[in-house]
């Protein structure tokens, strides 16, 4: 059985460049006209850091649309998971630019007091945000999916009522930031884990739900569409190491092609499930969850995504929310034992 999940990093460039009206709102809208029309929903990740820097220096008028567009899509029936790029809380607005701190870049390498300030202090603007002071997400994705050293970081997480991560994908390797999935691709769809995303655990009080990927040769990784969003906008700071180690990665035979519909066209995307298919036609009782991944500031074809759900539609594959795929998550891990899930 497969259920497929779509979800949204609602957010600006990375380097804190760009319009929040452009970047973020316009494209939500339009996305939550799209999937409201095919009668479905999706996840929004919400950038809580950065949206609470923009309003507390006044940098972008539109942060109160984006704050009501963030209760409209709650009240919408929208997941709304957190996310967060840590390097926003310290950053200082000068000569209209954004100077972030790359020290914090991930969460995870921070001391446990400073992860718990940080975790507690993006909760408490998204129930701001929301008027809901009881409000907690159930899903979370870290900035740049740097949940690595993950043991610190998934514990804040699960002491605040998380229960779902989503910042691995298979095979992953950032050398810069000693982020390595690769020890994943061992895995099934989803497992629980206590100490390192990257082993199930079946005493884990999280639950990894990865974003879905696919190994292919280094070329595929190459098209138009691809390459042009890359070279818009900013990330982290790219020194020479940086190019090295990116030049590195590329070098790889076998690359991780992320389900990625902002970046991909209808072709690229059924290609990517065709394996997920065969093998459900193969085994249908397993549970396949596959977790699509987008960004408002990369979302420009909308025609390739809604004929991607007209496709969906037609193959009678569900399109769900980590909270509509929860309860499913209670079947036997396959190849790790019969324990069953703590979700």
């Amino acid at each position: 059985m497969i259920d497929c999940v779509f979800t949204i990093d609602y957010e600006m460039y990375g380097n804190g460049e760009g319009s929040l009206r452009e970047l973020v709102f316009e494209p939500a809208q339009r996305l939550m006209d799209l999937f409201q029309k095919w009668n479905v929903r999706f996840v929004t990740f919400v950038e809580a850091a950065e949206f609470e820097l923009i309003e507390a220096n006044g940098t972008d008028q539109a942060i109160n649309a984006v704050k009501r567009q963030i209760r409209g899509l709650h009240g919408g029936g929208v997941e709304i998971g957190l996310h967060l790029h840590p390097q926003w809380y310290n950053a200082r607005y000068e000569k209209g630019r954004w100077l972030l701190d790359y020290s914090e870049y991930n969460l995870c390498t921070l001391g446990r007091k400073r992860i718990t300030e940080i975790v507690d202090r993006s909760l408490t603007y998204l129930r701001n945000v929301l008027g809901e002071p009881d409000f907690t997400p159930l899903s979370f994705r870290a900035g740049n999916w740097l949940f690595q050293p993950t043991a610190t970081a998934a514990a804040v997480l699960a002491e605040r009522g998380i229960k779902i991560d989503s910042s691995v994908f298979k095979g992953g390797l950032q050398r810069s930031y000693r982020l390595d999935y690769r020890r994943a691709l061992r895995n099934d769809y989803y497992w629980p884990f206590e100490n390192n995303a990257n082993i199930p655990d079946p005493t884990g009080a999280l639950l990894e739900i990865p974003t879905y990927t696919k190994m292919v040769p280094f070329w595929k990784m190459i098209t138009t569409t691809r390459v042009g969003l890359q070279q818009k906008g900013g990330g982290g700071p790219v020194g020479r190491r940086q190019k090295l180690n990116r030049l590195l990665a590329f070098l790889r035979f076998w690359y991780p092609l992320k389900f990625d519909y902002c970046r991909m066209n209808t072709d690229e995307m059924v290609s990517m499930i065709d394996k997920a298919i065969q093998e459900d036609k193969n085994d249908p009782t397993l549970f396949k969850p596959l977790v699509a991944i987008g960004h408002t500031k990369d979302l420009v074809d909308f025609e390739a995504v809604e004929s991607f759900l007209s496709y969906l539609n037609g193959k009678g594959i569900a399109i769900s929310t980590f909270e509509g795929i929860y309860q499913k998550c209670q079947n036997p891990v396959r190849g790790h034992s019969s324990t069953l899930l703590r979700c």
